[in-house]
């Protein structure tokens, strides 16, 4: 099958986005947690909390800087692929993104480097000052980030001029309907990937014998945050789905696959979406569930798919991304309670469930970039929903040379990606290799 330039370059800005997300994904709650070891230090004065600082902050430095330079690549494909967006609404998008380099960039940027090279060089108070402004900065720039997104998905305070979006209330743009919502869901997104990040790695650790002190409070911390933002994270994302249910209402649709407008509509539990016939193959569904879960009424009301003219996004897309993030989610639950009950009881998780710990690493990212491929191409066929269609937006680029920059891209991000998980359980088994360390035990060790 032969792809136009359009689905070229959506899949392209896609595979950016993809990369890019992973690492703010794991900044954004990394520089709250290195706080937290901060704290617990200038309060315990228990060296193994900086230990556990000093092997963090290599880690967090490692991402940052990754997240910096796939941002860079990115934002450069508004003008080579998208230069429709700028030109339409570059007077909303323009201002938000330089808000978020000017108070979050050049903050975690000069900071950073005290946290990293500071310890012995500035005071203690200076350099615990030195991790408030970082862990403060990765937020602000998530905030304005998040509310340039959920502009384009709840578009308000603005009006067309001559083809072109002028704010009418900052405001309202900044705080549109949905950005309360989508930026609480990415907050805990991101504390619930570094959560499972440090009990993974601090698990591969422990069964490799590097078992101080430092591995042990890192351990219990990961997963008794883990354990305590799971099921804050569910509340929000049902919060997160009324909100979408009342101003996207085709993208619920697509969620659920539903394809007639009906009153109790069954939660479906598997299927194969089938655009061309309009209905669900091999549907395993729930009698009236998702009009309870949707509406909290199990005669609640949901819009069907074909009432929207074929103007909805990809259904089987958008359809898998939420079951394998909803999946991902309930996986996380069951391991992070178990984890921690065992920790509570028994003091130290069983052998089978460290690993499982380690096999769950990356389980944040899965489930957050299977979020955002909901939000995105849920989106579809709007880039900015009733503004600014995305063919609207595309460039004149020939396909063969948007396909020949896709396949570099995904040749690069794959090394890249592989490297930094590399790198990542390289630096475990280098902080694990002094031998003549004292070691811990988890069910002395409190986080």
């Amino acid at each position: 099958m032969e792809l136009d330039a359009i689905t070229l370059a959506r899949i392209q800005f896609g595979a950016n986005i993809t990369f890019h997300i992973l690492f703010p994904t794991i900044s954004i709650a990394m520089g709250w947690m290195l706080l937290f070891f901060k704290l617990r230090y200038n309060k315990t004065r228990d060296n193994a909390w900086m230990d556990a600082y000093g092997f963090w902050v290599k880690v967090f430095a490692l991402t940052f800087a990754l997240g910096v330079v796939s941002g860079i690549t990115m934002s450069f494909q508004f003008g080579t692929n998208w230069p429709g967006y700028m030109q339409t609404v570059g007077n909303i998008a323009g201002p938000l993104l330089a808000y978020e380099v000017l108070t979050a960039f050049f903050l975690e940027a000069t900071f950073l480097g005290i946290m990293l090279f500071g310890q012995k060089r500035v005071s203690n108070r200076v350099h615990t000052l030195a991790t408030v402004l970082v862990a403060g900065g990765t937020t602000v720039s998530a905030f304005w980030i998040i509310a340039l997104n959920s502009w384009m998905q709840t578009p308000a305070g603005f009006e067309m001029i001559n083809g072109q979006a002028h704010v009418t209330n900052w405001l309202e743009v900044i705080f549109n309907p949905s950005m309360p919502y989508r930026l609480t869901h990415m907050l805990l997104a991101s504390g619930l990937t570094i959560a499972f990040l440090i009990s993974g790695v601090s698990a591969y650790r422990w069964l490799r014998g590097d078992r101080v002190p430092a591995v042990a409070k890192a351990m219990k911390s990961g997963v008794f945050l883990a354990a305590l933002l799971i099921p804050v994270q569910i509340f929000v994302g049902d919060m997160h789905g009324l909100n979408t249910l009342h101003h996207q209402p085709e993208k619920i649709a697509a969620v659920e696959g539903v394809w007639n407008t009906e009153k109790g509509a069954p939660l479906t539990l598997f299927a194969l979406p089938n655009e061309e016939t309009r209905s669900n193959d091999y549907a395993i569904t729930v009698p009236k569930l998702a009009s309870l879960i949707l509406t909290h009424s199990i005669d609640g009301e949901l819009k069907g798919l074909n009432e929207f003219k074929g103007a909805h996004p990809p259904v089987a897309k958008v359809f898998w991304s939420f079951r394998v993030m909803v999946a991902m989610g309930m996986l996380m639950l069951a391991t992070a309670w178990l984890a921690a009950w065992q920790l509570k009881k028994r003091g130290e998780p069983a052998a089978w469930l460290q690993r499982l710990l380690i096999a769950m690493t990356f389980s944040g990212w899965i489930a957050t970039v299977a979020g955002w491929y909901v939000t995105e191409m849920g989106r579809q066929p709007w880039l900015v929903y009733g503004v600014l269609t995305t063919a609207q937006a595309a460039s004149k680029v020939p396909a063969p040379m948007i396909l020949t920059t896709l396949i570099m891209y995904l040749a690069l991000y794959v090394v890249l990606l592989l490297s930094y998980v590399s790198v990542v359980f390289y630096l475990a088994r280098k902080a694990g290799k002094p031998a003549a360390r004292p070691s811990a035990n988890l069910k002395e060790v409190t986080a």
